[in-house]
């Protein structure tokens, strides 16, 4: 069990890594969108690749990233009646779904994607837009995907495990909620930011009515 458990922390912290890094693909996108956006209402002139660079760019964050979110917890769960659980049940429920609904789902994406990716790999495949990309990279983000998600969902089951075992904190894998302490420090950074702009706005609008 102990090696599981250090396999599990290898594959959280590969996906943390990947999670984070991919995170710049939202900013990238935003740039993307915004600039293309720009060109084509002040110069009236565009190209495909960069509308195309855009669903490469979103498919990454969602493919790659899934398994980062599955790890912190974030997807979204009905929890209106497993909340009323017990800790322990709620563990066991889980185990259930990882085992019965998403690795298997896991698994077969992954079983069909791979030769989906390596027939457009070995075609060098190209979009049929004028002046698009190559489409392989985007194909092979499936695979990819799905197989961080197997990973991932590998990972919260040992822990889980290890969790009824006696050998992991339930915090190990509880949804990362930011603490009382922490949203106050929050409210407060924020209107710390908002006074200065309120202060500047006020010496504006005094400045130009003495004007």
């Amino acid at each position: 069990m102990q090696f599981l458990l250090s396999l599990s922390k290898r594959i959280d912290a590969l996906n943390e890594r990947i999670g984070l890094a991919v995170s710049w693909a939202l900013l990238a996108a935003v740039l993307i969108c915004s600039g293309n956006a720009l060109v084509r209402y002040m110069l009236n002139t565009s190209s495909n690749a960069w509308l195309e660079i855009q669903w490469y760019l979103f498919g990454a964050m969602f493919l790659l990233a899934s398994a980062y979110t599955l790890k912190r917890n974030e997807h979204v769960r009905i929890d209106v009646v497993v909340g009323r659980f017990s800790k322990r049940t709620q563990v066991l429920i889980d185990i259930f779904g990882f085992v019965i609904f998403l690795m298997p789902a896991a698994v077969l994406i992954l079983y069909f994607a791979l030769p989906f990716a390596f027939e457009s790999i070995r075609n060098q495949e190209v979009s049929s837009n004028a002046g698009g990309l190559i489409v392989w990279p985007a194909k092979v983000l499936i695979p990819i995907g799905f197989l961080l998600l197997t990973l991932q969902g590998l990972s919260e089951l040992v822990k889980r495990i290890g969790f009824l075992m006696g050998l992991v904190d339930a915090r190990e894998f509880d949804k990362q909620q930011a603490t009382p302490q922490e949203e106050i420090a929050a409210i407060a950074a924020a209107n710390n930011l908002a006074a200065p702009a309120t202060s500047l706005a006020g010496t504006a609008n005094t400045t130009a009515t003495e004007a």
